[in-house]
């Protein structure tokens, strides 16, 4: 069967595939990686794969000089996607004592999402929940554990502690570090999944909390396969959206027989 919609659009829906969390999703999240994608191409993207985006993040410090950066903002709000920006703008803020001015821009943008991370500064755990508490109060917070710097390696103890504190003080969401790149954090650096890692976080904490950075589709299809199709998943580049909603229905081989433990179908 094909259901057709106004404008010429139509889809296919005869077959059995794991069920996706709709509409304003609080789990089941794809955040995906703006890294200087031109508003216009932007606005084209949105119109088309919109649906399949619940986050987005202005990458790095890309923020601070992206032209137009109001006009992106609004494309985001206007589909129904938080935008926020990268922690390391955060981070530079932080070190440069600009907290505040940065506050008072995202509050001047309509940005209702902050991310708190230390992947480049070294900002004391107590000093991060100090922060979350403050803030809390004016936005939603995603906080980011893990380094950017591959030498830096946390124990288990130190991942599986800094996030649940993180969560008891009020962020909405934790991002596991992984980078661009996906060769630090949860990553090794010849971008291999620390699996051991991963198995741990999953014993003790609520995935549908977490936020996995995963750029390649061979990170993604590990999580997908691993928790199953409502994974949040952070990183994702704006071009391959369609690639990972593809994945989450099964539709691609290495994800073909997904095991879907807990949900239903769509008929």
């Amino acid at each position: 069967m094909v259901t057709e919609e106004g404008g010429g659009i139509f889809f296919m829906n005869f077959l059995q595939l794991p069920e996706r969390m709709k509409g304003k999703r609080t789990y089941g999240l794809t955040s995906v990686m703006d890294l200087g994608t031109p508003s216009k191409e932007l606005e084209n993207i949105l119109q088309e794969y919109g649906d399949f985006i619940d986050i987005a993040k202005f990458g790095i410090g890309t923020a601070y000089i992206t032209p137009n950066l109001r006009k992106k903002v609004d494309l985001y709000k206007r589909h129904d996607i938080e935008p926020y920006f990268g922690g390391t703008l955060f981070e530079k803020c932080y070190y440069q004592r600009k907290i505040s001015q940065f506050i008072t821009t995202l509050k001047d943008l309509g940005i209702e999402w902050i991310e708190i991370s230390t992947g480049t500064v070294d900002i004391p755990l107590e000093e991060r929940l100090r922060l979350v508490s403050k803030l809390k109060k004016d936005f939603n917070i995603i906080a980011e554990v893990g380094s950017k710097n591959i030498e830096k390696e946390l124990a288990i103890s130190e991942w599986k502690n800094e996030i649940k504190l993180l969560l008891n003080y009020g962020c909405e969401y934790v991002i596991t570090e992984g980078r661009e790149s996906g060769t630090a954090g949860i990553y090794a650096k010849n971008g291999q999944i620390k699996m051991g890692l991963i198995d741990e976080l999953l014993n003790d904490i609520d995935e549908r909390k977490i936020i996995f950075e995963a750029p390649s589709p061979k990170q993604q299809m590990y999580f997908i396969n691993k928790i199953g199709p409502n994974v949040n998943l952070g990183n994702v580049k704006l071009e391959q959206v369609l690639i990972l909603e593809t994945q989450r229905h099964g539709l691609r081989c290495e994800t073909f027989f997904i095991d879907e433990k807990n949900a239903n179908y769509i008929n």
